[in-house]
């Protein structure tokens, strides 16, 4: 439920015929090509599965190594060549793909969104090898000071409404949940003594997954004091609590996850509920951000079938591309697991690629109590009376330590 979403829509692979050989150097780079002998580093993602379909990781990370190799100079001046393996969603087929990378002598891996990541990651960490997520909520992953988490893990479900409630100097935040343990658990154990430690009182109020009329529930938020109301669920659930905080008149501030918002939304939620509501967010998507441009042109250069809001293309582009950057400046001779592990460890603070704003850094101390994760914060959007994005803003942003 709380994982990322993907959009829809597509782009065709073709630049716009006015687009100038210096526009478009000007977003890609100038030629840079890598030379010398390749090294290797591995993409392990899910593929086209029975019940899913992740197959453009696969045409994203090949663009985005060609990309890298033309205009990056690759690693440490040498091509990247990668090795590639399909997962299928199967624990068996996952493990088997981290088995094959060691075999094959990959230096490092790069994840696309395997449904079953651990699989795939215990025999590359039990070998010492590096690898790279674009996100991961594993305790066992996020424990592990040779793995690399490119999102906050807790940003969407409690940094979010804590940036925005301190943003807007909200002391009072409720949240409601839909009633299952996994979501309602996170703010009986996780979330109370971080709300504290940044002065925000929180009230929870969990309700079950088939109640339809809120209204109850919505009266008393709308009279106990309650500045921000942070709402957790699918998005017929959140559909009942917004209508219900609308019937019963309630003027503060609503954050939701991005999960709650379905196709049907805007036509069952008053535009004056939906006007306003902040949402999180994975990259500024449709927009002229400079971190959105360069996946589109990436993808349109040197990519094939690509959709430009897809959630899961994007996740792809940032975790490739942010392992390039991580290892900027690398020397050929560290380019072994050891090597990248502790060139990436000590890279300085940069703007995570396509992600319109948010920095990273993988030194351990983003979360010193998880030390894989490389971000503090997150991206977040405002909503028009429509349900869609406006304006786009990194939140909880605070520099992380050397």
């Amino acid at each position: 439920m709380l994982a990322a979403g993907c959009g829809s829509g597509g782009a065709e692979n073709t630049t716009d015929p006015s687009t100038s050989a210096a526009s478009v150097d000007a977003v890609l780079g100038a030629p840079d090509p890598a030379t010398g002998d390749p090294v290797k580093i591995g993409m392990i993602s899910d593929g086209k599965a029975p019940t899913s379909d992740t197959s453009v990781e696969g045409r994203v990370a090949d663009a985005t190594v060609e990309w890298i190799n033309a205009r990056r100079g690759g690693l440490g001046g040498r091509p990247i060549q990668l090795v590639t393996c399909e997962a299928l969603a199967d624990p068996a087929k996952a493990a088997d793909c981290g088995n094959r990378m060691v075999e094959e002598n990959v230096v490092a891996v790069v994840f696309g969104g395997p449904a079953f990541p651990d699989a795939a990651w215990q025999p590359l960490h039990d070998a010492h090898i590096p690898t790279m997520f674009y996100a991961n909520s594993s305790p066992a992953l996020l424990a592990d000071p040779e793995t690399f988490v490119l999102a906050d893990p807790i940003f969407s479900v409690i940094g979010l409404p804590i940036s925005v409630a301190k943003e807007k100097g909200v002391k009072k935040v409720t949240a409601v949940v839909i009633d299952l343990p996994a979501a309602v658990g996170i703010y009986q154990n996780q979330a109370p003594p971080i709300f504290t430690e940044a002065g925000v009182d929180l009230n929870l109020v969990a309700i079950p997954p088939d109640q339809a009329d809120m209204t109850p529930q919505m009266q008393r938020i709308a009279t106990d004091g309650t500045g921000l109301v942070f709402v957790v669920g699918g998005a017929a659930f959140c559909t009942a609590a917004f209508n219900g905080l609308h019937a019963v008149g309630y003027t503060g501030t609503v954050v939701s996850i991005t999960q709650c918002l379905g196709e049907d939304t805007a036509k069952v939620v008053p535009g004056s509920v939906l006007a306003g509501m902040t949402v999180g967010a994975q990259a500024p998507v449709g927009t002229d951000d400079p971190s959105f441009r360069l996946f589109s042109e990436v993808s349109r250069t040197y990519g094939d079938d690509i959709d430009l809001n897809s959630g899961v293309a994007i996740g792809m582009f940032t975790s490739m591309a942010g392992f390039r950057d991580a290892l900027e400046g690398i020397s050929p001779t560290d380019l072994t697991p050891a090597g990248i592990a502790a060139t990436i460890t000590k890279m300085p603070e940069k703007p995570l690629p396509g992600a319109g704003g948010v920095r990273f850094r993988c030194n351990g101390k983003a979360d010193p109590a998880l030390p894989a994760v490389c971000v503090r914060g997150g991206l977040a959007t405002t909503l028009d009376d429509k349900g869609k994005p406006t304006t786009y803003q990194a939140l909880g942003q605070s520099s992380i330590p050397g």
